[in-house]
């Protein structure tokens, strides 16, 4: 009798556990569910120049990205005025380079000198002229990084010239015909001080505005996709580069 009094106890426990166990792994079940489509909807999105990660990391990460992106508004602001004033000077006032650094060391000199020589009539002390040293480290990083992009860009160009890759090679003539028109309208500083312009106020916005940007953009590309598939067959298709490689061979 008392084996059979605990019975009815044992299977209304079994069953609360058979439940709760079900429901856990209902949950979990659930949240593997949403894992898996929040992963897939993101796996979906498409992003401007098939990046995967973040903008900022992007544009190098550090300081640079910062600045770029306005993380510190001071700072950005500072470097934009900074190359404002330099494109102002050389441009607009005309002022030549060497000038105005032959201008600034003649100022900087006179006032030292007329400073050192006459601290004890004013009665202040001299002034301290820091030691100006350039530090060989960052210089030879410098150095190695763009050596190491001009290597780059020299194998890339080496590739193009052996008619390896038409449609490599048709995009690099296209962005330098562009390139040599607009260099045509304006000076090359001020191009550089354009892209400079564009450096700070295109990634701020595209970061801004992302979501709406990027399907925009994938539609475009799609659309040069397609036209680019209608001109190679019909244009270069028809050129006939596998005889020109036989005769090379």
């Amino acid at each position: 009798m008392a084996e059979q009094s605990e019975n009815p106890i044992e299977s209304v426990t079994e069953k609360i556990h058979h439940e709760s166990s079900s429901s856990s792994s209902d949950s979990e079940s659930d949240s593997e569910k949403k894992s898996y489509t929040s992963e897939s909807v993101k796996e979906k999105i498409w992003r401007l120049f098939g990046r995967e990660k973040p903008l900022h990391h992007v544009l190098g990460g550090g300081k640079p990205a910062d600045v770029f992106l306005w993380r510190n508004k001071k700072v950005s602001a500072g470097v934009l005025g900074f190359a404002t004033a330099i494109w102002v000077l050389f441009e607009l006032a005309e002022y030549n380079l060497l000038t105005l650094v032959c201008h600034i060391l003649i100022l900087s000199l006179a006032l030292m000198f007329l400073w050192s020589n006459a601290h004890s009539f004013i009665k202040k002390s001299p002034p301290r002229i820091p030691q100006v040293h350039i530090p060989e480290e960052p210089v030879l990083q410098v150095a190695s990084a763009l050596c190491v992009e001009i290597n780059g860009a020299f194998v890339v160009l080496r590739s193009i010239a052996a008619g390896k890759d038409l449609k490599k090679f048709l995009i690099v003539i296209a962005g330098l015909w562009v390139m040599s028109i607009v260099g045509s309208w304006c000076h090359f500083l001020t191009l550089f001080y354009i892209c400079f312009i564009l450096l700070h106020s295109v990634p701020v916005l595209y970061e801004k505005f992302e979501d709406k940007i990027d399907p925009l953009a994938e539609k475009a590309m799609i659309e040069i996709k397609k036209q680019y598939a209608v001109f190679d067959a019909k244009v270069l298709s028809k050129i006939p580069l596998a005889a020109l490689k036989a005769k090379k061979v």
